[in-house]
């Protein structure tokens, strides 16, 4: 790879690593082609974005970052990597575990989530677990509803409980 080649990788993972909030770095070695294949389907139906890349280059676009934090992530950057870039936080996660239930790989080295690291492929149920921003928008906006629901549910059924307290007083008042 030349010296251009190499720049231009690097300027495109810099461009991956601020476009994108999240990011795995995944080992993914063992798989055929065919696999790697279906992986790189099943991440682009999710609207991920998986790359793979030279160590050296990702840390040297890691570095190239203004306010770059990601000293902890080069520990992670040993052996083969394929990074896996995302804007909700927990869908590689997601694509990692069900890809798993058919093959071994890939396995999570580290992910990078709103300036956390998390370290390691035991943390793969935690991160599929988190819950996206729109689904805790949709929490709290259930969450709100509520009350307000129960308000006015008991507003209709006290209302139809006190006609019928009427109705049935004026129907005792007419018979007698």
């Amino acid at each position: 790879m030349t010296r251009a080649e190499k720049q231009a990788v690097i300027e495109s993972l810099k461009r991956e690593f601020t476009e994108y909030e999240y990011f795995y770095v995944t080992d993914s070695s063992t798989l055929n082609v065919a696999a790697v294949n279906e992986l790189r389907g099943l991440c682009y139906e999710k609207g991920v974005t998986m790359k793979v890349a030279k160590n050296t280059l990702v840390r040297k676009a890691l570095e190239g970052l203004e306010n770059s934090s990601y000293e902890a992530i080069y520990d992670s950057l040993k052996g083969p990597t394929a990074l896996m870039f995302s804007t909700t936080a927990n869908i590689p996660a997601k694509i990692i575990k069900e890809f798993r239930k058919k093959h071994e790989k890939p396995v999570l080295k580290a992910a990078y989530i709103q300036s956390d690291l998390y370290v390691g492929d035991d943390v793969i149920d935690e991160l599929a677990s988190l819950k996206s921003k729109e689904e805790l928008i949709g929490d709290i906006i259930a969450l709100l509803q509520s009350p307000a629901k129960n308000v006015v549910s008991a507003l209709k059924s006290g209302g139809s409980t006190i006609a019928g307290l009427i109705k049935a007083l004026e129907e005792r008042a007419a018979a007698q």
